[in-house]
């Protein structure tokens, strides 16, 4: 699908509020509300919207730590990979998990409550996993900057 300008400002304002309705969107633009449904339309079937959702707000609902951990496996392969996959895909904790380049296999976003809760998901969860060879952690100490949108400029 070719993204045109009108898509381009349809999707800066949906990534700055997602709840603005097709009226609201229509303004924001300068389209009917009619064509913002149509465009809307055709990027969701496009997989270019994936979704909707809310921002929260971690440390005010109880989440008040958050680390980046790296994590190396043991040895690799398709059903190693695909185990730990799994794993991951089963523990809320790990909010985002990426395979990478460099010094380590995977780099886990964990939220928990607490160093308690943390280390207690480290020990007790993450590192007897029969796949997790090695795992190092850094504790966030300030967000500087925390964007879950598209760079879209």
């Amino acid at each position: 699908m070719r993204i045109d300008q009108f898509d381009h400002a349809i999707l800066a304002a949906l990534q700055e509020d997602a709840s603005l309705t097709n009226a609201a969107l229509a303004e924001v633009v300068n389209l009917s509300a009619s064509q913002i449904s149509r465009r809307r339309v055709a990027l969701e079937k496009a997989g270019i919207i994936r979704g909707y959702g809310a921002r929260l707000d971690a440390a005010r609902l109880g989440f008040g730590l958050r680390a980046v951990t790296r994590v190396n496996l043991r040895s690799h392969g398709a059903d190693m990979e695909s185990d730990f996959a799994r794993f991951v895909a089963t523990h809320p904790q790990i909010c985002a998990a990426f395979s990478v380049s460099g010094d380590a296999d995977y780099i886990l976003d964990i939220r928990v409550a607490d160093l308690q809760a943390f280390a207690d998901f480290i020990h007790l969860k993450l590192l007897p996993h029969p796949q997790v060879a090695q795992v190092r952690s850094e504790i966030v100490l300030k967000t500087l900057k925390d964007h879950v949108g598209v760079p879209l400029d």
